[in-house]
């Protein structure tokens, strides 16, 4: 095939798409061109900076006929910052376009139809994440900075105002910023791995008001610790803990597994649903508690837990859809590998006097077998909420040999979420998948599907048609359980 483009040549494009990052698309003799910024229906000059042999890279040289869903941008560090891929384009559609995303992949991946509904939306889709991460380095004249990295590099774009971090979350950053600033006390630096404070993490409990501000150090203790808190609490009334985290390691990872207390007892709490949760510095905990709500009832909703259903959450964290799952089933298992989330997840259950859960800490794919294979214990329902990577294969064997009822999956990445559902629907019927948006303005969608057992299956070798149930008891009575 001839590539109809040249790198460094101009070209007027009409972008007949939006793609998986919310890029636009277009096409010259079926050719596809990935241009940022552009928008479905625009006509664009396009500078091609970048040819594959598949497809190549394009940049918006000029607009030549807008989209009447562009807008201007309300951040002025939105070009290079690039956390908010989607903010040059209305709200509304930035929820279909996360809608056509699931969709295109549903439409590639699995063999029967399956509906993706209309995006969840936020009502104000602003100053929504209740965790800053913030990190610390040097300026090219060696002046200290703070801000967040510039897309795909670790160059560090200061930032006055961010439209999606909450506000008090980024004063609290800032003030500790300037006393570290004005106290002479050393940054990192990433290349000589010298310096002392890497980031600054200020959690927030959107319910409760607590704050949390954990100081990202490389090294054991710095000087000025009781005034740098002396500093903080004293302007910030809301403040329950400071905390110091030590990194010492030459890693992307920002917090490291040292915790060290400077003012409270190292955790706030939030309140979800019904439930009050218990936060700590490394536990995860969702960032857009309120479309976590929503996503969760959805889940929970459509999976129709009852009193008789064992439910297992794999992936579960510190217990938060454990717990929401809690008053609808018998028991629950919840199954996390970090162990300062399964301490906070038993924590949890305390706080809130929930008896009917059980949590345990290690790599769900040992654990999910353990469960099954040694402990005989058969759940009716199966909530799985993993990382991006989506589930492995093991545990997908041991979902597909046991055959619970129903299966949830809760799902932050749509590719490798319609990839496992191509390994069960030929066991489960997928009635519908519902995307969420948690984080607006971004590329990122969440979406909850639910797996619910085929009344019939064929067994190839008779071509006989059995029940699931058939199956499900035969393999019990197999494996002992009664």
């Amino acid at each position: 095939m001839t590539i109809p483009v040249e790198k460094n040549k101009e070209y007027v494009l009409d972008v007949i798409d939006n793609g998986f990052q919310g890029e636009g698309i277009a096409k010259i003799d079926n050719f596809t061109i990935f241009i940022p910024n552009a928008i479905k229906g625009e006509k664009v000059k396009a500078l091609i900076v970048k040819v594959l042999s598949s497809h190549a890279f394009g940049k918006i040289i000029k607009i030549i006929e807008p989209s009447n869903k562009r807008i201007e941008p309300d951040c002025v560090t939105y070009k290079r910052c690039g956390g908010c891929s989607l903010r040059h384009i209305k709200y509304q559609e930035t929820l279909k376009i996360k809608q056509n995303v699931v969709t295109s992949l549903v439409n590639k991946t699995l063999k029967k139809p399956v509906e993706v509904l209309e995006t969840i939306g936020m009502d104000r889709p602003i100053y929504y994440r209740n965790k800053a991460q913030l990190p610390l380095g040097l300026d090219k004249e060696n002046k200290p900075q703070i801000g967040v990295f510039a897309n795909r590099t670790h160059e560090i774009v200061p930032i006055e105002k961010c439209l999606i971090q909450n506000e008090e979350a980024q004063k609290v950053a800032k003030t500790a910023f300037n006393f570290i600033k004005k106290n002479n006390l050393s940054i990192y630096n990433e290349k000589t791995g010298k310096g002392l404070f890497r980031h600054i993490v200020v959690k927030v409990g959107l319910k409760t008001k607590e704050i949390m501000c954990i100081l990202v150090i490389n090294g054991k203790e710095f000087k000025q610790e009781k005034e740098l808190v002396e500093d903080l609490t004293s302007k910030y009334p809301n403040i329950k803990t400071i905390v110091k985290n030590i990194n010492m390691k030459n890693t992307n990872v920002i917090l490291g597994l040292e915790n060290v207390n400077l003012y409270g007892d190292g955790y706030i709490t939030d309140i979800l649903g019904d439930y009050t949760f218990k936060i700590s510095p490394l536990s995860f905990y969702q960032v857009n508690p309120i479309q976590a709500e929503k996503l969760y009832n959805i889940g929970i909703q459509k999976a129709q837990i009852s009193k008789e259903d064992i439910v297992f959450d794999l992936y579960c964290g510190i217990g938060t859809i454990s717990l929401f799952m809690s008053k609808y089933a018998k028991k629950v298992y919840g199954v996390e590998i970090v162990e300062q989330a399964i301490e906070d997840a038993k924590e949890n259950a305390k706080i809130n006097n929930v008896e009917n859960v059980e949590f345990i800490a290690g790599d769900t794919e040992i654990i999910l077998d353990d469960l099954i294979n040694k402990k005989k214990i058969i759940p009716d329902v199966i909530m799985v909420d993993p990382p991006r990577k989506g589930l492995d294969n093991t545990s997908i064997e041991n979902i597909l040999k046991i055959k619970p009822k129903r299966v949830v999956y809760i799902s932050c990445n749509p590719a490798t979420l319609v990839r496992d559902l191509a390994k069960m629907e030929d066991v489960y019927e997928i009635g519908e998948i519902q995307p969420v948006d948690m984080f607006p303005y971004t590329s990122h969608v969440e979406c909850v599907a639910v797996l619910k057992l085929k009344l019939k299956v064929t067994i190839n070798t008779d071509n006989n048609t059995v029940s699931n149930t058939d199956i499900i008891n035969e393999y019990k009575c197999s494996e002992g359980i009664v």
